[in-house]
């Protein structure tokens, strides 16, 4: 019985401590004038569509405020546990437009150590510094320097320059980081081609420090179904219905993720070969919708659906390992304190709550609707999994509060 005790005793605290697997999912993803564009609730659509990747590093760019950085945050990201955060939002510096980069990261893999910004004539680039928590993190720490940015769209010589300008401040800004520092330079690039000025820039190897393109695929990307594989850009072939973004069908490689070349071979943080996707794109769906039934594939109807629905980018994803052993600090859950979850965030007759440990006698809680109206009060006999019919409720945005101390409302969408 002792033996039992103490090898429990050791599962348990290994799984509150170590993260054993030394890899690291990244995703970077242009998810359209967030949260403006149609249609709504679209971070609902979000967090099914991460779902199927689950990135513990979550770039992003086309968010348009502090409240749309927020819901990606709260109900995307969080609203089942309390597992990311966010860096800063700051408004655009660089013009008068509200588009702005984001990045969200698991708060129990990573520490932010530093935001800052890179002022340009159209967009910012953001420049975030996030430590991987290891057991080595203070004499031999893992830092990586992320590049999130959004350059200057659309094709001609007047804005080809435009975006190199974007990219030499990029470059120039390498020569103040440690010569042996690890790179992610993500975003939408709108490059057409690698011949132009600002690819030829960005994988320049007389730069303080040398980026790489992962999948060393050159060439002229726009309209050629050579590259239809790696493309990106557009998910629909007409952007009527849903009033922002670009048609034309799944025909250009806009969205990027660089890494520095010591990112290729160096144990400490590198590159994992194959895992770098245009995700969501089965390589057969030149100049088409990604959820045509046609491109079928890898992935799936209804991630492909959800894609379609999202922006008309598709996210681009990387696997990065280390030889690092990465500590957690602590779980998404507390096991110390009860926590709620909903079993799903999109329902339709029943919604239902998760408890993480056993609930009072006299736990209760009220759903309220968008307007701030009680629409419905729950205060039954509690169990660890409460269900509840809401099918004569409307469509819509729902809150759920409770008596629980510092808990946060949970979110969900009713529908037909």
């Amino acid at each position: 019985m002792k033996k039992t005790t103490l090898i429990l005793t050791f599962c348990l605290l290994a799984s509150l401590s170590i993260y054993a697997q030394g890899v690291i999912k990244t995703m970077f993803y242009n998810v359209l004038e967030f949260p403006s564009a149609s249609p709504a609730n679209r971070e609902l659509v979000l967090k099914n569509i991460l779902s199927e990747y689950n990135p513990d590093i979550f770039m992003a760019c086309e968010i348009e405020s502090l409240e749309g950085a927020n819901l990606i945050r709260d109900v995307t990201f969080n609203s089942e546990s309390y597992a990311f955060e966010r860096a800063p939002f700051a408004a655009n510096q660089s013009s008068d437009s509200p588009l702005q980069q984001m990045l969200y990261y698991r708060r129990n893999m990573f520490t932010l150590e530093d935001f800052s910004t890179i002022i340009t004539n159209t967009r910012d680039i953001n420049r975030y510094v996030l430590k991987l928590n290891t057991a080595n993190g203070t004499t031999d720490p893992v830092q990586i320097y992320m590049y999130v940015s959004h350059l200057k769209s659309s094709e001609g010589a007047a804005n080809e320059l435009e975006r190199l300008d974007m990219v030499n401040r990029f470059t120039a800004d390498l020569a103040t980081l440690p010569a042996n520092a690890f790179v992610l330079f993500s975003g939408d690039l709108n490059l057409y081609t690698a011949t132009e000025p600002a690819y030829q820039e960005l994988t320049d190897p007389t730069n303080a420090i040398t980026m790489r393109d992962p999948i060393n695929t050159p060439g002229d990307w726009h309209h050629n179904d050579t590259f239809a594989d790696v493309h990106t850009q557009s998910t629909r072939v007409s952007s009527g219905g849903f009033g922002a973004g670009a048609g034309g069908g799944m025909d250009d490689r806009f969205d990027f993720i660089m890494i520095s070349e010591n990112m290729v071979s160096n144990p400490k943080l590198r590159y994992v070969e194959a895992s770098y996707k245009s995700f969501g794109n089965n390589g057969n769906c030149y100049d088409m919708d990604v959820d045509d039934p046609f491109c079928a594939g890898i992935f799936g109807q209804e991630l492909r659906n959800n894609l379609y629905s999202m922006s008309d980018h598709l996210p681009v994803v990387m696997k990065l390992e280390t030889n690092q052993e990465i500590l957690l600090a602590g779980t998404d859950f507390d096991s110390t304190k009860t926590e709620l979850k909903l079993k799903s965030t999109i329902v339709t007759h029943t919604v239902t709550l998760l408890s993480t440990m056993p609930l009072a006698t006299d736990f209760r809680f009220d759903i309220y609707n968008s307007l701030g109206q009680m629409v419905l009060n729950w205060n039954e006999n509690p169990s660890q999994e409460i269900s509840v019919a809401i099918s004569t409720l409307t469509n819509g945005i729902y809150y759920i509060t409770t008596n629980l101390p510092n808990t946060e409302p949970l979110k969900f969408l009713k529908t037909s």
